[in-house]
């Protein structure tokens, strides 16, 4: 490979990485939290304030509660919904720098289109720009794939401990990366039964695919590695545990409950059991919710058709250039790729697999088949390319006019069919993140955006509620409890005891229809209380009352000199109503809050 078409490779991968940093981070605290950000981002709070952590599966692995803290604790950036997204905005963004790693198996353009797809994908950019951990678990999987396969290329035992680690932070983010693994492994085994298969077609036996060729090419490996097959032995068994070793460091640290793990540094007897409940008790929580637990019971072709209409509506290219390039290597003239070939398989069995593993239709677990599919989309991509500039070459060598020179004319139709294929995502990616701001507000977009995602005007709205908090002494915000038509036993809005609130399980399942508001409410520091479902308001209520759109009527004649502010809450059909008495926003623009 020519050093200088190497080096423009390299160039444009890093200009598109900064590219991809700059359309994560540009606006990323604009849009008003999600109901999964709110909850989440209300927890790390706590334990910000507290210092005081303990793995819980429902909310994932521990790596956004830690990483935040330390993010919060930045003086100029602070807890606020940027700073919140932030990492998951950065690692999403670097991604397409992952593409570098795989220089040896890919082509320059193929590595140049592989970073295009990692950094302009509808659904990798919005859940870049989203705090949860989908994309941090399929970015850190990703590379650690990548680094290892360039440990095996280069022989080069290093690259194998950022591998483990970075596999290590995987596990750190979200469970589903015993998937991941299991994906790995069903591809290299489809691998292998390629090798079986055509040697069986050839005049090769398997016998002496196994026993000759396989054995030879492993003690070649291994002498290169080590001088000699048993020093080789010797040293691909220390670095395995020294690789192990990595990896469980990182998923100790983050796992090991706290203050425990502080204490435990300090008191070194104390080590063997933190180190067991960040790994075998986090395992047996893991397990006793998502593998025993009841949360992965629903009907398979429902979810399936979810999954699919996602990728349909935020990933179209992606499937078409990855059918493309899968079918272009796997039977071109130069033979199928391992990569290619292992990246679809990875790819196929993810679009299979999660509707089976989620326990909840969420657009954002098609993420997870995305970023596999990239590695042959960009080879498609590169091969429709190729294809193109064989068109225009060939049309300008057959113009005996143009001396093989490439005319305008010789352009046109080449050249239109590309622009019409980059306009087409560009169309997706920009209707996809259009609505970034605006969620609730675009139906169209529900195929990319979960249902929970309340209107961007709400925000407008809490910043009045921030103003008048500041300027209130006493009791801040008042939801009224209510029940969900037609469903009594369904109570929202209502905590008895909000002090619970300050807990790591807060409040109960009423608490959470709340969110996103508590994450807010907790930032301005204010002061909250409910009312039971279909009592009064209280004689005096605070300046702050937060009531479901079906209530609206009942307590707006129960109060008065409030005015009002209706909002969609999710995505269809469910409103609020924030009331605000004028005298206490009045009260708040006077002292500057508002």
């Amino acid at each position: 490979m020519p050093f200088d078409a190497r080096r423009r490779a390299l160039q444009a991968v890093l200009a598109i990485t900064a590219l991809a940093l700059a359309v994560r981070l540009v606006g990323l605290g604009v849009r008003i939290f999600h109901w999964d950000e709110g909850r989440v981002a209300y927890w790390i709070l706590r334990y910000h304030e507290s210092g005081q952590f303990a793995y819980r599966p429902i909310v994932h692995g521990p790596f956004l509660f830690i990483v935040n803290d330390w993010v919060f604790s930045i003086p100029v950036l602070g807890a606020s919904d940027f700073s919140a997204r932030l990492i998951v905005a950065v690692v999403g963004g670097l991604l397409p720098l992952s593409a570098w790693l795989l220089r040896d198996h890919l082509r320059d353009a193929e590595l140049v289109a592989l970073a295009v797809v990692l950094a302009i994908n509808p659904l990798l950019v919005y859940y870049s720009r989203f705090m949860r951990n989908d994309v941090l678990v399929g970015a850190f999987a990703f590379v650690a794939l990548a680094m290892f396969v360039r440990a095996l290329d280069r022989g080069d035992a290093r690259l194998v401990y950022p591998a483990a680690a970075a596999m290590g932070l995987a596990f750190t983010t979200k469970e589903n990366a015993v998937v991941y693994v299991l994906c790995y492994l069903g591809a290299g085994a489809l691998l292998i039964d390629h090798r079986l298969f055509r040697a069986a077609r050839s005049d090769r036996s398997v016998r002496q695919l196994v026993l000759r060729d396989w054995r030879t090419a492993l003690a070649y490996r291994l002498q290169a590695w080590g001088g000699s097959v048993r020093r080789g032995i010797g040293l691909t068994a220390v670095h395995t545990v020294g690789a192990l070793v990595a990896f469980f460091a990182v998923v100790t640290f983050f796992y090991a409950p706290r203050p425990e793990l502080w204490t435990a540094l300090a008191a070194p007897s104390r080590l063997p059991g933190v180190v067991e409940a960040a790994t075998v008790g986090s395992w047996e929580s893991f397990y006793s919710l998502w593998v025993a637990g009841s949360h992965q019971n629903h009907d398979y072709l429902p979810f399936l058709y979810d999954y699919l209409e996602t990728l349909l509506y935020g990933a179209p290219f992606v499937l078409l250039f990855a059918l493309v390039g899968f079918v272009a290597d796997g039977y071109g003239d130069d033979g199928y790729r391992d990569i290619v070939a292992f990246a679809t398989y990875w790819g196929a069995v993810s679009i299979v697999g999660y509707p089976i593993a989620t326990d909840i239709r969420a657009p954002w677990a098609a993420v997870h088949a995305v970023i596999p599919l990239a590695v042959p989309a960009a080879v498609g991509i590169a091969a429709a390319a190729r294809r193109v500039r064989e068109t225009v070459r060939a049309r300008a060598g057959d113009d005996p006019d143009t001396n093989g020179l490439l005319t305008p004319a010789a352009w046109t139709r080449p050249a239109a069919l590309a622009a019409l294929v980059l306009c087409a995502a560009a169309v997706g990616t920009v209707g996809a993140n259009a609505a970034y701001a605006n969620s609730a507000s675009d139906a169209e977009a529900g195929e990319v955006i979960q249902w929970a995602q309340p209107e961007n005007d709400l925000k407008d709205t809490l910043e009045l509620v921030r103003g008048v908090v500041r300027a209130n002494e006493g009791t801040d915000v008042l939801f009224v409890g209510t029940h969900t038509p037609g469903n009594p036993s369904d109570v929202r809005f209502y905590v008895a005891n909000e002090s619970t609130l300050q807990q790591p399980r807060p409040g109960g399942p009423s608490w959470h229809t709340r969110l996103p508001l508590p994450w807010y409410l907790e930032r301005y520091d204010a002061e909250v209380t409910s009312t039971a479902p279909d009592a009064s308001l209280p004689a005096d209520p605070p300046p702050v009352v937060v009531a479901a759109g079906w209530d609206e009527d009942r307590v707006a004649r129960e109060l008065s000199g409030y005015e009002r502010h209706r909002h969609d809450f999710r995505l269809w059909s469910d409103e609020i109503v924030v009331f605000v008495d004028e005298s206490a926003l009045e009260r708040a623009r006077e002292q500057g809050y508002v």
